[in-house]
């Protein structure tokens, strides 16, 4: 195996991982209904940490594909993926 796709694997698996949490954490407020209204305020940022930590993996996930099976739109998808990676460091980096 190349060594950009194992790259691009370990991204995709640290995505795949984020968005499991994310969603796992989700699923957990939904069992906490004595905290709700304690949590509302949380909801919105996590259902768009969720949002951003998917696309990113599905990002990742095409990346990879490009790469391993050697398809021409690889570069595309390529820079879809670092393009997604700068997207979500921007949004997420401290003010």
């Amino acid at each position: 195996m190349r060594p950009l796709a194992i790259l691009i694997g370990i991204v995709m698996g640290s995505t795949l991982s984020i968005t499991v949490s994310l969603t796992l954490t989700a699923i957990v407020m939904l069992f906490l209904p004595e905290h709700a209204d304690r949590l509302a305020q949380e909801r919105g940022p996590l259902l768009r940490a969720i949002a951003l930590a998917a696309a990113v993996t599905a990002l990742a996930a095409t990346s990879f594909l490009g790469e391993i099976r050697a398809r021409r739109w690889r570069i595309a998808a390529h820079l879809a993926l670092v393009a997604g990676l700068i997207g979500a460091g921007w949004v997420y980096w401290p003010r």
